[in-house]
């Protein structure tokens, strides 16, 4: 049985994204400067089918989309006018089989719901760690987004609660109609940190923003170590909040300089006064090279996503 959803707006956009799924959609969201380039061409000036609408987020004349797919559009709150064409508030893209809801192109605003690389990364990331059969009673997503790392690591262990963390009102809105359509049962909580989720926690995913660019979108600003600030804070309040044989799967990227990665060196320093263990692994050596043209990085080689294990015995 499906999860119920109250909201007939919220319902209108997971119904389009289950027709989506029944006629066989499929988009990969790319990196934003990728997808700046592919609408730069002069053939993407208007939609063509539904991947230019829903994936590359171009305007479109209302009689090219079925009619059904454009009053749940409609219905959902979704349906941007823009003179005698339309354009799509969301984006739909698959991960791991599954259709997600996202923010539409460009992601400039500060409340923008960003599914990218990253995701794909952080999931394949997640499964891999989840491979091995383990019981979890909770599954808690910090800054979850879209929600698409808690939903689907919900398939690998069934029966665990999923619990979505995120300060952005819209990406909770999203992530739970992203549940919905995929018949996940959720709880949304709104907040910038762990606080509000009560007892031990066995299970933490991650995967926060990791840029240091401040005054930008709030899912890009990692803050202070280069942008790797965000992640150490998240990794040091978890810890302390691991039941035992509990564990936190940080994925998230460091700024790496005179081949040191600071990220690394403050896990080790911090969580071992804890009493937790680190595994840790670069999972991508070079990820957004373009931010390396930026003052703020000028002593930075590159940047490397990675995947931490944090775990209390």
């Amino acid at each position: 049985m499906r999860p119920e959803d109250p909201d007939p707006a919220d319902r209108a956009l997971a119904e389009l994204l289950r027709r989506l799924d029944g006629l066989g959609y499929d988009f990969v969201a790319p990196t934003p400067a990728t997808h700046e380039r592919v609408v730069g061409r002069p053939e993407m000036r208007q939609a063509r089918g539904l991947r230019d609408v829903f994936g590359w987020s171009l305007p479109f004349g209302r009689a090219l989309l079925p009619e059904d797919l454009a009053d749940l559009l409609d219905r959902g709150g979704a349906l941007a006018k823009e003179g005698a064409l339309c354009r799509s508030r969301v984006r739909v893209s698959r991960v791991a089989g599954t259709l997600f809801l996202h923010g539409a192109f460009p992601t400039d605003r500060p409340d923008a719901v960003f599914l990218g690389p990253d995701t794909y990364r952080f999931v394949r990331f997640v499964t891999a760690e989840l491979a091995e059969p383990c019981r979890v009673a909770r599954i808690v997503d910090m800054g979850a987004g879209a929600g698409a790392g808690g939903i689907l690591a919900s398939r690998l262990l069934p029966g665990a609660a999923v619990i979505l963390v995120d300060s952005n009102p819209a990406a909770l809105r999203l992530a739970r109609i992203n549940a919905a359509a995929a018949a996940v049962a959720v709880e949304t909580v709104a907040a910038a940190s762990l606080d509000p989720v009560p007892g031990p926690l066995d299970l933490v995913i991650a995967n926060p923003p990791f840029i240091m660019d401040e005054g930008g979108p709030a899912y890009r600003d990692g803050g202070a170590m280069l942008g790797a600030g965000l992640s150490h804070q998240w990794a040091l309040a978890t810890a302390r909040r691991l039941a035992p044989c509990g564990r936190m799967l940080l994925y998230t990227g460091s700024a790496i300089v005179a081949g040191r990665d600071g990220l690394r060196d403050a896990l080790e320093r911090d969580l071992a006064p804890l009493g937790c263990g680190l595994r840790y692994d670069e999972i991508d050596p070079d990820i957004f090279g373009e931010q390396l043209e930026q003052p703020a990085y000028r002593e930075v080689e590159r940047i490397a996503a990675v995947g931490a294990v944090i775990t209390r015995p």
